[in-house]
């Protein structure tokens, strides 16, 4: 192993490396901002799956779920190790959050591989029925991917993000060679032949039913057991790409998916299906949307300190999903972690700075001093705590499962 100096290089919002050091930090500051366990005890919570765990939502969920509710059980996600490069953030932050919860008495397994495969699929269910007693209390489901390859057919989808019907023209944040902020326009095509088709078998309710089907085939389900898919809505401004465009009509999928398995679950182990509507954030996904940066900016201008991270955002999720607070469920089933956000005198705010926003007036309309530690963060710079200058171990082996008790007897 050989230590080095990592330094931030960047092709717009996509940083070429990571730091282990800031993701460690980073992942302990999120544990760190959990309040205190709503049931303390070691290695005797609930068995849960979050699928996509070392990202965004996934990522905050595990954390949250780790700290808050004392889960054990399995992270799924797909990294890249470290080789000629840094391995992602991902990793680090996979590693990280391994480690934080040996110390906490959580046993919990992480799989690096495709969550689409059936392959990864049989990882964990052998892992339920070997390690953890046969039986999954949750299931998250945070899955955000460019493809997909079916099982049965071996096809092979494509997700897109474009509106539907005609072109969609948009206000957007760039920053150039200099760092300075710029704010353009941007023209995105309409979708065309099967995209819409394509961005719904990827992004859509599809592969959270084959796990569920997977799991329930093999009795690895609870009696009560319950799972959640993680969506977003967003506002007005961006609906036009969002909503109202080919991802939208995959989180709609999503959504119907959840009722489908709402109904099926309440008759076969007295479960339930649930998707979640998490607010805006600041991830490595949502940097790729024309027009989102520029949002969350003038979000956080409006807002400041009072948006609630994703973290905070998930601990209130798994306080519903576990019964600490009541399932709070709008008129079409879905639990709603976004109202602060979608205020109307919030959004009127937002909507009056996005109207006004130029290059020149930007710096006093939007947040973003945050906006850009916030990117930076996302692949373990600009985080307190850490010497950047310092050398540092980038080649941080994937986090081995400890003994199973049985195994050490």
């Amino acid at each position: 192993m050989t230590e080095r100096v990592i330094a931030p290089k960047s092709r717009g919002f996509l940083f070429l490396d990571s730091h282990p050091g800031g993701c460690r930090q980073l992942v302990d500051e999120m544990w760190q901002a959990v309040p205190a366990p709503v049931a303390p005890g070691e290695g005797d919570g609930p068995v849960a799956l979050v699928i996509g765990s070392s990202a965004g939502y996934g990522l905050a969920a595990t954390i949250a779920g780790l700290a808050r509710v004392g889960i054990r059980g399995i992270g799924v996600c797909f990294e890249k190790a470290p080789a000629r490069r840094t391995g992602t953030a991902g990793w680090y932050r996979t590693a990280a959050t391994a480690r934080l919860a040996r110390q906490h008495g959580r046993d919990m397994v992480f799989i690096n591989g495709d969550a689409f495969s059936d392959t990864v699929k049989e990882q964990v269910a052998a892992l339920l029925a070997e390690r953890f007693g046969g039986r999954l209390d949750f299931l998250i489901y945070s899955v955000a991917a460019p493809r997909r390859t079916d099982p049965d057919t071996g096809d092979v989808y494509a997700s897109v993000l474009r509106p539907i019907g005609s072109p969609y023209t948009t206000k957007t944040l760039v920053f150039d060679e200099n760092g300075a902020p710029e704010v353009k326009e941007v023209t995105t095509a309409p979708a065309e032949g099967d995209d819409i088709e394509q961005t719904v078998a990827v992004m859509g309710g599809t592969d959270w039913e084959r796990w569920i089907t997977f799991l329930a085939d093999r009795s690895l389900l609870a009696d009560g057991f319950t799972t959640a898919a993680l969506s977003y809505i967003g506002s007005p401004l961006t609906a036009a790409i969002y909503r109202q465009g080919t991802i939208g009509v995959a989180k709609s999928h999503l959504e119907a998916t959840a009722r489908t398995l709402d109904e099926r679950l309440g008759k076969t182990v007295g479960g339930r299906a649930v998707t979640s509507v998490n607010a805006a954030a600041v991830t490595q996904s949502s940097t790729a949307i024309p027009g989102i940066a520029l949002y969350v900016g003038l979000l956080r201008g409006v807002l400041g300190d009072a948006m609630v991270a994703p973290v905070g955002q998930l601990v209130q999720l798994w306080d519903q999903l576990t019964g600490a607070r009541p399932l709070d469920l709008d008129e079409e089933g879905r639990v709603r972690l976004d109202t602060w956000e979608l205020d109307p005198a919030v959004q009127d705010a937002v909507a009056e700075r996005w109207t006004t926003a130029t290059s020149e007036s930007i710096t006093e309309l939007a947040d973003l001093d945050w906006f850009s530690e916030e990117v930076r963060r996302l692949y373990g710079f600009s985080v307190p705590g850490v010497d950047y200058a310092a050398a540092v171990e980038a080649d941080v082996p994937w986090p081995t499962p400890t003994p199973t008790p049985s195994a050490t007897a």
